[in-house]
């Protein structure tokens, strides 16, 4: 079978299609025939070395795709049913999706509904955004409605996925950025509220549009930079979900914005919530996917080879959209 992958820590250069046999699922273990995988800003850390842990060389990225079963073994899976596949650290703790076929235990893949097609169910889960703000806001938060919601970076999987889950919950108002004017303009096409930050600063813009209140909750797949308007753009009583730091690991704040406004900070992983709750936020985005309630974007398919032309086409273009690969 085909696999992308690295051998040793570096540039885009480092990915590498190689032949491997196709694995031999174990005891309880599930054969998969990957379709297609998303690629993601971690595929990219980790390749780089910039992961604060060594990984175990050589590796295939890529934390999560859809598959078709091919041989179930002795689990109630069916051969032929669709899956998303993802969990327990593919493609950093262990080989991912980058590959042809994949040997997992039944309990990393979840049964994808016949009527929602690849396209949207792949564009919905790459990244994990649409997730990550659903556990966030109902888990973490506790987002009530009427609410004023920020989610910074209208392009990139957190920002987007948070703007339609914030509404889906009942947020009053969703506000995002975006780095220039252009994609400013694709989200405010979209019928997004989008702050450009290359004309006004993200504390500048929320408190002009929410005419000095600040906003209830912010969901931060950015950082850097941001994070210390973003606590200077809070309500009192504020509260700021750190999810991720594609800008940057490194905050200037005002401890004063903490402070005078009552805000809470809290920090995100996965590990902080049961498989089955997990479970429970997918079936529900399958849910409202299938309403038209949530409109991920796809930005662009590239074949399994082209594997480090799309990473390089995520961390330098940053598209408007998830970045795919198509395997099978």
């Amino acid at each position: 079978m085909k696999v992308i992958q690295f051998d040793a820590y570096g540039g885009y250069e480092r990915l590498s299609l190689e032949e491997r046999p196709v694995p031999t699922p174990g005891e309880g273990q599930v054969l998969v025939r990957m379709r297609c995988a998303g690629v993601t800003p971690l595929d990219h850390t980790a390749r780089s070395g910039a992961l604060p842990y060594r990984l175990k060389l050589p590796l295939v990225p890529g934390g999560s795709g859809i598959g078709e079963v091919v041989d179930a073994g002795t689990t109630s899976l069916r051969a032929g049913t669709r899956v998303l596949v993802g969990g327990q650290g593919l493609g950093v703790l262990q080989d991912g999706t980058w590959r042809e076929y994949l040997a997992l235990p039944a309990a990393q893949l979840l049964p994808i509904p016949a009527d929602l097609p690849d396209e949207q169910v792949i564009a919905l889960t790459t990244g994990a955004g649409y997730l990550t703000a659903y556990l966030a806001l109902t888990e973490l938060v506790g987002l009530q409605p009427g609410q004023t919601v920020l989610a910074p970076g209208i392009g990139g999987a957190v920002g987007e996925g948070t703007m339609d889950v914030a509404r889906a919950l009942g947020a009053g108002r969703v506000i995002s950025t975006a780095s220039h004017g252009d994609k400013a303009e694709q989200g405010q096409a979209l019928g997004h509220e989008v702050i450009d930050l290359s004309q006004e600063s993200l504390q500048a813009g929320v408190l002009r549009l929410t005419e000095g209140r600040g906003v209830d909750v912010v969901i931060d797949g950015v950082s850097g930079p941001l994070t210390g308007q973003e606590l200077g753009a809070l309500a009192p009583g504020g509260q700021l979900v750190v999810v991720g730091y594609a800008g940057g690991k490194e905050a200037l704040i005002n401890v004063t914005d903490i402070i005078w406004r009552k805000a809470r900070i809290h920090g995100f992983m996965f590990s902080l919530f049961a498989p089955e709750k997990i479970v429970q936020a997918n079936l529900q985005l399958f849910e409202w996917l299938r309403e038209g309630r949530l409109k991920p974007s796809l930005a662009k398919r590239f074949p399994l080879e082209q594997a480090a032309a799309a990473t390089r086409c995520l961390i330098e273009e940053r598209p408007y959209g998830r970045i795919v690969l198509d395997i099978g």
